[in-house]
Order: C-alpha cells, then structure tokens, then sequence
C-alpha cells in the first residue's frame, strides 16, 4: 500500500502513454511519424523544454472527441491511484486544442466523464485547473477564459505553462485578474528555467496562491524566507527535472535543503508519460537518490494536502491527513 498523497503539478496531456497514444491514432485516423510505440517511447529524450514541448504538442493530434479526453484521464486517474494518489489538481491546455479544431465543450465535457466518477471508481478526489500557454498572447488567454465561462462550475483555478524564458507572468496581469473576479484559484510555472524574478513576479502580479517548480528560488535567500513566511506551497517535479535538464542528476536535486529550510515543497509527476514516472515514482526516486527518511516523506504527502484546494470540503482535507499519519511504512 503506497504512501497516501495528492498531486498538484500534473498536465493531463502529459499523460499520454505512447500505447494510448497509437490507439487513439488509430480510432481517428492520425498518422504518427512513428514505426511502433517503442520508436515513439526513444523520442522522449529531451535536450530542454522547448524540444519536450515540440512533441507534446505533436502528440495532441490524436486526441479529438469526448471520450478521447475521457480515456485519457480515466488511464492517468487508474495509474495515480494504484500509486497512493487520493486527490489530483489537474491541468489542461484548452488553447493547443481550440488551436486545431476541438472545442472547449469536447475537452471539458470529456475530462469529465472520468472526473466526475473518480471518486467513485478509483477513490480518488479531483480538482480541474485550466493553464494558458505562455508564448501565446495575453489576448488569447483572455479570450480562452471566456470560452470557458460556461464550464466554470467544474473548473477550480486557472495557471500557466509552456516555454517559460521570454514570457515574464506580468504578461498576464489582466487575465488573472479577470480570473480572481470570478472566483478562480491561481497557480502558475515559474522559476523552472526562467529566473528567480519570475517566482516574485506570479505572486505579486498574478497573485498566485502556489508556485509550479518554484526550483530556482533557492538563487535568492530573501525570496526563500518570503516563501517560508507565507507558506507559498511549490509543486516540485524532481523525475521532469532531470528529463528537461533543469537538474543534472536526481542526487543534484535541491530538495533536501528547500526542506531544511522551511519550504513547503510538494513532489509531483508533471508529463509522467514523458519523463519516466507517475506521483508514486517520483517519491520512491527521491527516497533512494536523495535519502529521505521516513518523516520527510510523510511530511512531503503531509504539505501536498495542506497545500491542495480543499477549502471546500475540510473535512476531506483532515481524512486525507489522518491517513498520511496513520500510514505504516513497510519494511523489509
């Protein structure tokens, strides 16, 4: 029995294993550029962001109708359960889909026919943030967030990815503040390769309530203390640090000493089909690389729950807790 926790730093279309990936293909007539799944699986090596983001997108194109949608989140809701995951924040990325052809009715509408019966079918809570993609306009954000005002009663936050350097967050002021208007939680990346700047700025201008990655504050100690004051959670992906070069080794990761000094760091997969392991893997790794002790893995699962937007059902948030402390770690 895993460890129980929540994850908070997942892309849904980062889920797309390569054999899903062909069966989709198939159902809808795409053709991939690749012999067989296991050609498709030696792309996913990646120099940086940018070559990762070149084949994510390339790999939307399967994903066309309804249960499309819904069959990809239903395959990442089955793995994250059997991995110890209870409660998952979800990112989706309307605009690379409204780019090619496919409404934001057919996205929502079939992320929910797995969402709304996850608790049922895999014990597992879920929550939905809709992310704008950074290296397209303010404007286009702005204009995905009105195409998604009649979907708002099953979205909880909004955030923001892709291509991180050149994209500062003050870009997208306006967008987050019509967001917080209506009621929306924020997140948003910043601080994987773009500055430590970055990470003030989300907070300052966009007003987020959590930090994705958040790696690179550690470059500047007053926003270290800043984070450790306010307890602005981060939403750490160790597995993806390593795939996209951020870190050059997972013993490398700066994980231990964010703890040491009062971060509350979260471990999160992000794109778990592409950078090799899903919620659960990213904890055993960290366990073995970096030796963490029992006590700092429970307080891991412990933060990805405080840090989860439960505010809405406390009590959900206290069961989840009372099983992280009442978690029995195997032993040999």
């Amino acid at each position: 029995m895993p460890l129980p926790k929540a994850e908070l730093h997942l892309h849904v279309e980062g889920t797309l294993e390569p054999e899903l990936a062909f069966g989709l293909a198939a159902r809808n007539g795409v053709h991939l550029p690749y012999a067989d799944t296991d050609a498709l699986r030696e792309a996913y090596r990646f120099e940086d962001l940018q070559s990762f983001l070149d084949l994510y997108y390339e790999l939307m194109a399967v994903l066309r109708t309804e249960q499309d949608f819904a069959d990809l989140a239903d395959a990442y809701l089955t793995r994250a359960a059997a991995q110890g995951v209870r409660h998952a924040e979800i990112f989706f990325d309307p605009q690379a889909h409204l780019a090619r052809g496919v409404p934001m009715a057919t996205v929502v509408e079939g992320l929910w026919r797995a969402l709304g019966r996850s608790e049922e079918r895999h014990g597992v809570s879920t929550r939905l943030i809709l992310c704008f993609l950074r290296d397209e306009s303010a404007e286009s954000a702005l204009e995905t967030l009105e195409a998604a005002r009649p979907y708002l009663d099953r979205i909880t936050g909004i955030g923001l990815d892709s291509a991180e350097v050149g994209h500062p967050p003050a870009k997208f002021r306006a967008v987050y503040e019509a967001a917080a208007a209506l009621g929306l939680r924020r997140v948003a990346h910043a601080g994987e390769e773009g500055p430590p700047q970055y990470i003030t700025e989300a907070l300052d201008v966009l007003g987020v309530e959590r930090v994705d990655h958040g790696l690179r504050c550690v470059e500047d100690p007053a926003l270290v203390e800043r984070l450790v004051r306010d307890r602005v959670p981060l939403t750490l992906c160790p597995l993806s640090n390593v795939r996209l070069r951020t870190v050059d080794t997972l013993a490398d990761h700066p994980l231990p000493a964010m703890l040491e000094a009062g971060l509350l760091c979260t471990v999160n997969s992000d794109d778990p089909a592409y950078f090799g392991g899903y919620a659960g893997d990213n904890f055993d790794a960290v366990h073995r690389a970096l030796g963490l002790t029992e006590d700092r893995l429970r307080e891991l699962a412990r933060n990805s729950f405080l840090a989860s937007f439960l505010e809405d059902d406390e009590e959900l948030r206290r069961r989840y807790l009372a099983e992280v402390e009442a978690y029995e770690f195997p032993r040999a």
